[in-house]
């Protein structure tokens, strides 16, 4: 098998521990900061945050043909310790996920209607590198939300760079 420039496994384990340092960062504002409603995709960075968990829940249910995502409404969500929960749920999920992916699991062929209604082919592959970039697009989000609330973002960049 030839090697990927960067295997999407790394990638996956990079946005854990990018998504864990945010997480950090975000639990040291006041409650009322984060669920604040900033007019962003997702209304406040609790929803922000919590719809990238929400996302790749909903993929994992795909690939793996299960209904085991959370359900929760954002406005359920109520204290750090819960939003922290399902992120330790989606991120053993995802570690389980490819701990038992079986050789070659990531070229399985997967049929999805796109968001223009379009029925296409994908791998588990394509589908894994949808989760990563959904969750590095609604961190770029996150960044400037922070910012503009005057806190620096952690750092983020690849291999610590």
């Amino acid at each position: 098998m030839v090697r990927q420039m960067v295997e999407i496994r790394e990638l996956l384990e990079y946005n854990d521990e990018v998504r864990r340092r945010y997480f950090g960062c975000l639990t040291k504002l006041p409650w009322s900061e984060f669920a604040k409603d900033r007019e962003a995709s997702w209304g406040s960075v609790k929803n922000i945050f919590i719809h990238t968990l929400g996302a790749t829940d909903y993929w994992l249910d795909f690939l793996q043909k299960e209904n085991r995502r959370s359900k929760r409404k954002f406005d359920e969500y109520k204290t750090f310790a819960e939003v922290g929960a399902y992120m330790e749920h989606v991120e053993t999920r995802m570690r389980d996920y490819l701990n038992t992916l079986p050789v070659g699991g990531l070229q399985e062929k997967y049929k999805v209607k796109n968001d223009l209604n379009e029925t296409v082919e994908v791998t588990a592959e394509d589908v894994l590198i949808h989760v990563f970039e959904e969750e590095v697009h609604h961190r770029g989000e996150l960044i400037a939300l922070l910012w503009q609330m005057g806190v620096e973002p952690p750092l983020m960049g690849w291999k610590d760079l």
